[in-house]
């Protein structure tokens, strides 16, 4: 049977993030180290209109560059120059601008498929095995470690498991993790969409009645749309064709990009904050989300999941005593929990705050609206959190 020193269950944007942290460290030390991913990457990036992307922060840079990966990233990485927040049918706005914080980027929209293939590319597979296409069905708590069995039957061992499955982890719920979801009695509907102006950049948050609304910039001027709705009114949205879609968003959005012209793919899914309520055990870590799954109008979610995953490298890498040792993860766990607990309260009540029709907190977020446009301290606080700084003092 097969041992490995660290056994990373998910090879997705988070899974192989982690491994790509660990890499130069894991090859001077002679770790053995195993990625298990369901789904292989082909060979190629092959482009598509209706390509699934996620917005990175400032801070998610930072860390990518120190990786080496950054370079390559960027050719196909939108910045985001400008946000605009507005709440529509009411006068609270707000600018946030790259040039204002001193970035050259407030954020950067990619692809996932890029991003992945990045990844991918990077990994050294002397140092990496991977086990692709796998999946592992059983995992069976060792006193040094786990023993995984996958769908082919196989098994192999390992010091330490991290689990980076995903938010619906069968993983997680098979080892008796629970999970604290609190649902927003919302789903939200994602598409991408071509505006007939230039976007130059710019994002929008945009608040309304229904639920909030995010327009992001995306290579070759397409917008990424992630539009907050009820349940049955999503799935109405799904269902109109391309003209009527865009007529109904168009009504909600404006014109701030001109008349909008071509709609992708549309999908949509319920959304709630989901939290594990054990990320560590000796031996394991919960990883991505997994741990964490967050309401997607911040764009929080895979940023803070990378801020994870790179000071789990860290406290790995810093670490003297056995892979898997408790103290160790422990201390990783105390050093993200402000990290954590700042970025998903951030989250959970911007969204909590811009879907409420609640006459006395519409007027006070109008009014706060206002306030970051006029007061530079707090307009830099908010936009510290939205580049996914709010806890790190060194930048």
């Amino acid at each position: 049977m097969s041992r490995f020193n660290l056994a990373i269950v998910g090879g997705g944007l988070v899974g192989a993030s982690l491994a790509l942290a660990l890499q130069a460290g894991a090859k001077a030390r002679g770790w053995k180290i195993v990625l298990i991913e369901p789904f292989a990457p082909g060979d190629t990036y092959q482009p598509s209109y209706d390509a699934r992307s996620s917005a990175l922060s400032f801070g998610a840079r930072q860390i990518y560059e120190r990786l080496g990966l950054w370079q390559h990233i960027s050719r196909r990485a939108e910045p985001i120059l400008k946000i605009h927040v507005s709440d529509k049918g009411r006068f609270g706005a707000a600018h946030l601008s790259s040039m204002q914080e001193g970035v050259p980027a407030l954020g950067y929209v990619v692809e996932n498929a890029w991003l992945g293939q990045c990844l991918w590319q990077a990994l050294d597979r002397d140092v990496i095995s991977w086990r692709v296409p796998a999946e592992v069905t059983h995992m069976q708590a060792l006193p040094d470690g786990y023993r995984l069995t996958l769908n082919d039957e196989s098994q192999l061992d390992c010091d330490l498991a991290v689990l980076a499955d995903g938010g619906r982890s069968g993983l997680r719920e098979q080892l008796g993790i629970t999970v604290r979801n609190t649902p927003y009695d919302q789903s939200a509907l994602i598409a991408n969409v071509t505006p007939g102006d230039a976007h130059g950049g710019q994002a929008f948050e945009r608040f309304t009645q229904d639920g909030p609304m995010a327009f992001l910039p995306l290579p070759d001027n397409r917008c990424a749309l992630v539009w907050t709705r009820t349940g049955d009114d999503v799935q109405r949205l799904v269902a109109l064709d391309d003209r009527s879609f865009l007529s109904e968003l168009q009504g909600v959005f404006g014109y701030r990009l001109g008349t909008l012209k071509q709609v992708g793919a549309r999908h949509s899914y319920p959304l709630a904050l989901i939290e594990a309520e054990e990320q560590i055990r000796s031996h394991l870590v919960v990883l991505g989300n997994a741990a964490h799954s967050l309401h997607p109008i911040a764009g929080q979610g895979f940023n803070l999941s990378l801020r994870d995953a790179a000071s789990l490298a860290e406290a790995l890498l810093a670490s003297e005593a056995p892979m898997g040792d408790l103290s160790t993860l422990q201390a990783y766990r105390e050093r993200q929990r402000a990290d954590q607990q700042m970025t998903i309260g951030f989250s959970d009540q911007v969204t909590r705050l811009f879907s409420s029709q609640q006459s006395l907190l519409t007027t006070g977020r109008n009014l706060g609206l206002l306030g970051l446009d006029l007061l530079p301290s707090a307009k830099s606080w908010f936009a510290r959190q939205a580049m996914g700084l709010g806890t790190r003092t060194d930048v």
